[in-house]
């Protein structure tokens, strides 16, 4: 069975992956150049999300869709299990939301370009500067009432278990006095660790849980909100993946 999934992956699905990603950046891009950036930065690429997991036989699940309410913004934090954490956040949490993402991804060809037409967030850590730089141009996309969407452990984990948390997106939850709404993502590392290089099937599960809403202002506001977001996405970790590990580029 392996072996007839990795011919599939191979000879079916990653050319069709390919074409469907460039026709989504470019569809991304046009979009959002003649028209609204906040449908045309959200819609494509939550197709091209679907479609992809459709296109490589992922069952997903999606439990707490009921914790969020649609005329609240969020600054959305998730376990970064792996590449497909991308296809299954965008393409199953059901919410409008940019991305903060490594700067080193404005780069990818056609990716890169349609990430930056749609209004997504690049993080530069070149500076502290560029840093401030980054965290007040991302306040400004919150204040439009637009939720955000951060991996704050800033890097996709070698083993499956979680790593510490930058303080980034609490930051901006605390100064903006935003909830923040963790989500357990379960099943990515197991398609695709960040060692890997071809596809294993497994189901991936998407956990909403309820948000954490800040109470008073400051450094005591922003630990809780970093303790109990990592609290509430851990336990819905398998046993076998729950426990920090560190990651070597942290």
């Amino acid at each position: 069975m392996k072996f007839l999934y990795l011919i599939y992956q191979i000879c079916i699905g990653l050319p069709i992956f390919l074409v469907i990603t460039i026709l989504t950046a470019l569809i991304t891009i046009l979009g959002c150049w003649l028209g609204d950036g906040h449908v045309w930065g959200y819609y494509p690429g939550k197709i091209w999300s679907q479609l992809t997991c459709r296109l490589f036989l992922l069952p997903i699940k999606v439990v707490g869709r009921e914790h969020l309410d649609k005329k609240t913004s969020y600054v959305f934090v998730a376990n970064h299990q792996g590449s497909f954490d991308i296809f299954l956040i965008y393409g199953f949490l059901g919410r409008n939301f940019k991305w903060m993402m490594k700067k080193s991804l404005r780069k990818l060809p056609f990716v890169g370009k349609a990430c930056e037409s749609a209004g997504f967030i690049f993080v530069d850590k070149s500076s502290p500067r560029k840093v401030y730089e980054t965290i007040k141009h991302a306040e400004k996309v919150l204040q439009d009432g637009t939720s955000l969407m951060v991996f704050p452990e800033g890097a996709r984990t070698f083993t499956g278990h979680m790593a510490d948390f930058k303080k980034g997106a609490f930051l901006l939850a605390d100064q903006l006095q935003l909830p923040v709404v963790p989500l357990t993502i379960d099943g990515s590392f197991d398609i695709l660790p960040r060692t890997g290089k071809t596809l294993s099937w497994h189901p991936m599960k998407l956990t909403i849980h309820p948000a954490i809403y800040p109470i008073g202002k400051g450094e005591a506001n922003l630990q809780k909100l970093m303790t109990e977001s990592y609290q509430a996405i851990e336990k819905d970790l398998p046993p076998h993946y729950q426990g920090k590990r560190k990651n070597p580029d942290q």
